[in-house]
């Protein structure tokens, strides 16, 4: 029997992502917090959140609140 050797966490990018490589991927890391880093530099920094920091930002994504972030306000 193989011993099964881990390269690391799963990384998932989202299906809405642009050719251009403009995104982030996340992954669940040790103790269920999550990781988010730039698609495009994939040894760089990685932001980790707590599993509540998480679910706090999903739901506020699930709400909409963050619909107009981002958009020029002139």
């Amino acid at each position: 029997m193989s011993a099964t050797v881990s390269a690391g966490p799963a990384w998932i990018k989202s299906s809405l992502s642009y050719a251009n490589g403009n995104c982030v991927e996340v992954s669940e890391l040790e103790l269920g917090a999550v990781g988010v880093r730039n698609s495009r530099d994939r040894e760089g920094p990685v932001l980790r959140f707590t599993p509540e920091e998480w679910r706090a930002f999903i739901g506020g994504v699930r709400k909409g609140e963050f619909d107009d972030f981002g958009r020029n306000r002139m």
